[in-house]
């Protein structure tokens, strides 16, 4: 069945993987409008979707069950799912509770009666690893994981017709909307109002200190719950990392696990032998996964607090763009249009203009409670001149001064130890300053975002951790005692790739 354009999950229906395709000619936004992209903005999307292809052999070839994860994402709570580590396959769904034998559900018929006459643990932990044991018997090497549905599928109903919208806001700043939009599922479900345990919230679940600081930096007011306001923050953010790292995979992984955290997986990475960011930082996630199985207290400071789903994350977005490009092609899309409002406007305001129900406007901006505040967005489906100027960039061509400036940005070739270096910051300052010339809304989120990066990047410690980590004696030795106690135990070519 579907919800919201999201296919859930049926037994035996096996999900196609996309033909990943640059739209750099022509972007559809909101119905009827077309918008041609110039030169500069088709050779920024034309390199970054290179980077993302790239990215995308990259996890295949590591991580090939990536596609697992949209199976997590589709199959209601209350499930636990198991898949295949060879390509992601689905291998079948057991109930939580409930007896595994007799309302499981196989995909492969043949398998049915693997758990006849078996007598399963009651713990479910316990259950599961003996059912991982049985099928790997029968299949090779497993995957497994609670299925987390819900966090998506009332969402997707709710939001899923605003997907091509922002999927147009994350391409201007030349982040393939997949990518972009596959994270929002994994961080806030699509929900701008959810909030973590961490009190992070909205889209991508950034914490409030950081949009306080953003509200600081931005000559906007910015409000966090609703989506639309973050997603051009969201990409911008990412499009920046992407280009440090020249690759999604790491750029990703910072934004859940912290700077520090993935220099110190690459620089593990590459003393195992792994050419350029993306091998690197692979190659570094398999050896600290594997030494936390070992010895979690006596190698920590190889990884710190880099833990499992740190090491998990990035092929779990990249399987979830199954989802994003599903999800858009089936569900009707609905134009979202933004108004900057030129003083404090209240719902009921709102409401008599549009003629809209509470719970209508409410879905285009989840921020709102009593009132948009002045200097803020009002997001709504059709452009209402009463409520301020149209700022819906995503409606318009790009301005070419700033395309031209985003494609020297992402074309940028500096090493990771140069974007640390105080030296580089002119650079980056030098980009900060001709996105601040620029008169249009796109141009003053990279400013801003720049501005926030640029103050991490030179005030923070992570630059001096992360050379004393590389040029450390004792954790060179620890790293070389990490590797030898890996080969004695693994097969003779082991999984993370080192040949002793």
């Amino acid at each position: 069945m579907v919800v919201g354009g999201l296919a859930i999950w049926v037994a035996g229906r096996t999900l196609p993987l996309p033909v990943t395709a640059v739209r750099a000619q022509t972007a559809l936004s909101a119905p009827g409008l077309l918008v041609v992209r110039s030169v500069p903005e088709r050779s920024l999307l034309g390199h970054t979707q290179a980077r993302f292809d790239a990215d995308l052999e990259a996890v295949q070839a590591y991580r090939p069950a990536y596609r697992f994860w949209q199976h997590v994402f589709t199959i209601p709570d209350g499930r636990i799912v198991f898949g295949s580590a060879t390509d992601g396959r689905l291998l079948a769904s057991f109930p939580s509770r409930g007896d595994w034998d007799s309302d499981g559900v196989w995909e492969d018929e043949s398998m049915a009666g693997l758990l006849h006459g078996q007598r399963l643990p009651r713990s479910v932990d316990d259950r599961r690893d003996e059912v991982e044991r049985l099928l790997e018997t029968a299949t090779g090497g497993v995957v497994h994981n609670s299925t987390r549905g819900l966090f998506l599928l009332p969402n997707a109903e709710r939001y899923g017709s605003f997907l091509h919208e922002w999927s147009v806001i994350y391409e201007r700043f030349g982040v393939p909307a997949e990518v972009g939009l596959s994270q929002a599922i994994l961080e806030s479900g699509l929900n701008g109002r959810v909030r973590s345990r961490a009190r992070a919230l909205g889209f991508c679940q950034w914490l409030p200190r950081n949009w306080r600081y953003l509200n600081r930096l931005s000559p906007h007011v910015l409000e966090g719950y609703n989506q639309t306001t973050q997603a051009p923050y969201c990409a911008a953010y990412l499009t920046i990392l992407a280009t440090m790292y020249g690759s999604f995979i790491p750029a990703l992984s910072e934004h859940h696990a912290g700077g520090v955290n993935v220099g110190r997986t690459l620089i593990n990475g590459k003393r195992l032998g792994g050419t350029g960011a993306r091998e690197q930082y692979l190659k570094g996630s398999d050896f600290v996964r594997e030494l936390r199985d070992i010895s979690l207290r006596h190698y920590k400071q190889l990884f710190r607090t880099y833990g499992p789903r740190s090491a998990l994350y990035a092929e779990m977005v990249f399987g979830n763009t199954l989802n994003v490009i599903r999800m858009t092609d089936e569900t009707p899309q609905t134009p979202v249009f933004a108004m900057r409002v030129p003083r404090n406007t209240t719902l009921p305001t709102i409401l008599r203009k549009t003629g809209l129900s509470k719970d209508e406007v409410r879905r285009y901006n989840p921020a709102l409670v009593r009132q948009v505040p002045k200097g803020a967005t009002l997001y709504l489906p059709s452009y209402i001149p009463e409520f301020g100027p149209d700022v819906s960039f995503w409606h318009r061509a790009a301005d070419p001064a700033f395309a031209v400036a985003m494609s020297e940005f992402v074309h940028l070739d500096a090493t990771i130890e140069q974007w640390h270096q105080p030296a580089f910051a002119r650079t980056l300052r030098s980009f900060q300053t001709r996105f601040d010339r620029m008169d249009s809304e796109e141009a003053t989120v990279m400013a801003t975002m720049l501005r926030y990066v640029i103050g991490d990047l030179t005030t923070s410690r992570r630059g001096a951790i992360l050379e004393e980590y590389r040029t450390s004696q004792d954790i060179q030795d620890l790293f070389e005692e990490g590797v030898r106690e890996l080969a004695a135990r693994a097969e003779p070519e082991s999984q993370i790739g080192f040949r002793p």
